[in-house]
């Protein structure tokens, strides 16, 4: 099992343990044994029809002296309602239970947060801490939203040892995104977004502040792209082996032309430790992101109102199809711009203004990168024809899913049942209730059964259409004095039970 530690502060015991490692792996660099000579003789290559590669640079030292005064590290005050549960603060903000199994227990978010369980008390405001990096020179730093979520106050340290106060200008848990603004100061040193996506085999630098280690330089290479780690809707995380620890959340990797090609966001680890697998929001997904925060303060994504799903092997053989690909529409909402547009149940989205559609996850990400207002030609597959329909975007509904666990509802010692939540009829359950989008494993309501897909028809004995009237009815239950609530929940079998969640609360 993974142990997450809150790592606000850096204890005297770990910078020594850290030193120490340092000692070690530097003697075994310092070793200073060459290979034997051997006779050089001229011989003929053999042709192959792969090119030879690229030499990797000698040293990284020109990148990292060019970039290096563009990263700062980010330090925060909590306000009082954050959680200071160890594994469900604001660095552990999103439930991973789509995770595959054999990575689950391992993917955790490492952003610093100040003192939890596994801290010393004391007295004060709590903090978390985490990476950054300036892209103009007006001051405006991009970071990790779970680095800043509930931030009463910012201060960001520069390379050159300077601390100013910054504030949060917009931020987006979609994505993982927040930007800030130096609120002191002008002419900063900044970084460039890249130009061009990285391949799989390419060389990166990672700058950030790991442990309270700011200025901190590992590098690696870029070893998958498009990688869906069950963080949130729209994954497409850049997984690199540069060595990334917590505290590095929020900071850049660099490409070797010094320009950023992700934002250090997760880790999969055992331990709490790199193990070499770590993973980057994209340079593209950033930049978006960032253009609207800068502009609006938010963010505004486009909306076709489909629910839809995966088409499985089993799928296409069913419609005739020799691939695997698309994304089934289960059913259009009424009146949205999906419907509006012909759209129906059966149909397999094929392709957005052109381009191909691999699953319903690209599907979603793609429709969310669009603004709300523009049009976009569909392809899409019915009954063994392919038809398009020209669609003008919606504004996506900001009162989705809603988690009623640890950052909603426990912040000042209220219930928690460990649940991601939303309207049933948003994503084609059920007309009534509420859905279970994901659990906590180790929650109440996991441990009396309830499961992904159920459908929670009432709380306390009042209906319950969305994630917010769960929460009321808990609020109301745990005011009245109960030591539980009593829910009607509908299985993914069509069964009705009740189950009765304990309303202890968490530990202070």
């Amino acid at each position: 099992m993974t142990e997450t530690r809150p790592t606000g502060r850096t204890s005297r015991r770990a910078l020594a343990s850290v030193a120490a490692a340092a000692l070690i792996a530097g003697g075994a660099v310092g070793s200073g044994y060459l290979p034997a000579a051997t006779p050089a003789y001229a011989q003929a290559l053999p042709k192959s029809p792969i090119e030879a590669p690229e030499h990797p640079p000698g040293s990284f030292a020109g990148i990292v002296n060019k970039v290096k005064p563009g990263v700062v590290s980010v330090k925060v005050k909590l306000d009082d309602s954050a959680s200071s549960d160890d594994d469900d603060g604001p660095s552990q903000g999103r439930n991973l239970q789509n995770v595959p199994p054999q990575l689950r227990e391992f993917f955790k978010r490492f952003g610093q947060n100040g003192p939890g369980g596994m801290q010393p008390q004391h007295q004060g405001p709590r903090g978390a801490v985490g990476s950054g990096f300036i892209i103009s020179a007006d001051g405006y730093v991009v970071t990790n939203n779970h680095v800043v979520d509930h931030a009463k106050t910012v201060q960001v340290t520069l390379d050159d040892g300077r601390t100013l106060d910054a504030k949060v200008i917009g931020k987006d848990s979609k994505t993982d995104v927040a930007l800030l603004k130096i609120t002191e100061g002008s002419n900063f040193p900044y970084v460039q977004f890249g130009k061009a996506a990285p391949q799989v085999g390419d060389w990166v630098v990672a700058i950030g502040n790991p442990f309270g280690l700011g200025g901190t330089v590992t590098a690696g290479i870029v070893s998958a792209r498009g990688r869906d780690i069950g963080a949130g809707p729209y994954d497409d995380f850049l997984q690199i082996d540069a060595p990334i620890n917590k505290g590095n959340s929020g900071g850049p990797t660099f490409n070797v032309n010094g320009e950023v090609v992700g934002m250090n966001t997760a880790i999969a680890s055992p331990s709490g430790g790199s193990v070499g697998l770590a993973f980057a929001i994209p340079a593209e997904t950033v930049q978006a992101v960032v253009d609207q925060l800068r502009t609006d303060g938010k963010v505004a994504r486009g909306y076709l109102g489909v629910q839809i799903q995966p088409v499985t092997q089993d799928i296409a053989e069913g419609l005739g199809l020799d691939k695997a690909k698309g994304a089934l529409v289960d059913h259009a909402e009424n009146g949205t711009p999906a419907a509006k547009a012909g759209l129906k149940a059966g149909d397999v989205i094929e392709k957005v203004n052109g381009d191909t559609v691999d699953s319903a996850r690209e599907l979603s990400r793609k429709i969310a990168g669009l603004k709300p207002g523009a049009k976009v030609e569909l392809s899409y597959l019915r009954g063994g024809k392919t038809d398009t329909a020209t669609v003008t975007l919606g504004t996506m509904p900001t009162d989705g899913t809603k988690m009623a666990s640890r950052d909603d509802d426990s912040g000042n010692g209220q219930p928690r049942l460990g649940l991601q939540l939303a309207p049933a009829g948003d994503v084609g359950l059920s007309d009534q209730g509420v859905a279970v989008v994901q659990v906590d494993p180790d929650g109440p309501a996991a441990a009396k059964g309830i499961e992904a897909g159920d459908v929670i028809l009432d709380v306390g004995g009042q209906s319950v259409a969305r994630p917010s009237d769960v929460a009321t009815q808990i609020r109301a239950a745990e005011s009245s004095g109960r030591k539980a609530v009593l829910m009607r929940v509908k299985s993914g079998k069509g069964q009705t039970r009740f189950v009765a969640v304990s309303l202890n609360k968490k530990a202070g």
